[in-house]
């Protein structure tokens, strides 16, 4: 079974050809996968499968966390498989169209001189804001959060200094509080300027990253609404910057996707851990 090892912005995945809808992925598998040492190490698996409830996009986006838990999105995920159907098909367009849990998302890419996508523009829909700087306790000590959805679930918190907060501690207090029974993505941002936001995100499944799209979108999201930033900013993370623009109509997410490696699994270790 052939695999491409790819990332955005330092946030890593396993990508899986599967247009024949042919490898279902199980919990099993995608942990041993995104173990590291002892598979290929990786913040999650992307299975790109045909088109599911939306007929019209070009594939589904099977997307996994680490821990073998299935997500519901992936900003940064969407972009590599957008790179990877793109650069096979250059005389395709620049608009790839993916079906995800939830719902469909469209992807402009940009191509360097030898017609291979760096970047790309995605269609992340309208963010659904719910609490703002709701005071939440965790482990006695009382913070602050804005709560929304880029389709998957997000809190954030300002903070004065990214660099010092305990994320890993902060991280699954709040992303496993019982506000969230389906638990929680948690991103630390901090206000450099109106358009300009530092963060680090703690993933739900995986811990923290080097970069999320969602996440992104959901810290430019609450900066805007607390009125400590503009509705277009760059968001500065561990692995890169990712540009954020929210519009009236829609949220965009830009950033790079870059294809790392191709191989193929050993089949007698496949089957040994399904």
């Amino acid at each position: 079974m052939q695999f491409l090892k790819v990332h955005g912005a330092g946030n890593d995945f396993i990508l899986l050809p599967d247009l024949q809808d042919a490898h279902p992925l199980t919990s099993g598998v995608v942990r041993a996968l995104c173990r590291p040492h002892l598979g290929l190490g990786a913040d999650g698996v992307i299975r790109v499968a045909p088109p599911r409830k939306h007929v019209h996009a070009d594939v589904f986006m099977d997307y996994w966390n680490a821990d073998g838990e299935v997500a519901e999105m992936c900003g940064n995920g969407v972009r590599c498989v957008a790179k990877y159907l793109a650069d096979r098909d250059p005389a395709g367009g620049d608009v790839v169209t993916v079906d995800t849990r939830a719902g469909v998302k469209t992807v402009h890419v940009s191509r360097d001189a030898h017609g291979r996508v760096e970047r790309a523009r995605v269609d992340m829909g309208p963010p659904l804001v719910g609490k703002v700087d709701e005071p939440l306790e965790v482990d006695g000590d009382t913070v602050r959060i804005t709560t929304l959805s880029m389709g998957n679930p997000h809190a954030v918190l300002m903070v004065d200094d990214v660099a010092s907060v305990p994320l890993a501690d902060i991280g699954a207090g709040i992303g496993g509080h019982e506000a969230f029974p389906e638990g929680s993505n948690v991103e630390v941002v901090q206000i450099m300027d109106r358009r300009t936001l530092r963060g680090r995100i703690w993933e739900r499944g995986v811990g923290e990253t080097m970069a999320s799209g969602t996440g992104a979108a959901a810290m430019a999201v609450a900066a805007a609404v607390l009125g400590m930033a503009e509705r277009q900013v760059t968001a500065t993370l561990p692995g890169g910057d990712l540009d954020i623009d929210w519009t009236d109509a829609t949220l965009w997410v830009t950033g790079p996707a870059v294809e790392v490696a191709t191989g193929n699994l050993d089949e007698t270790w496949l089957t040994s851990i399904r």
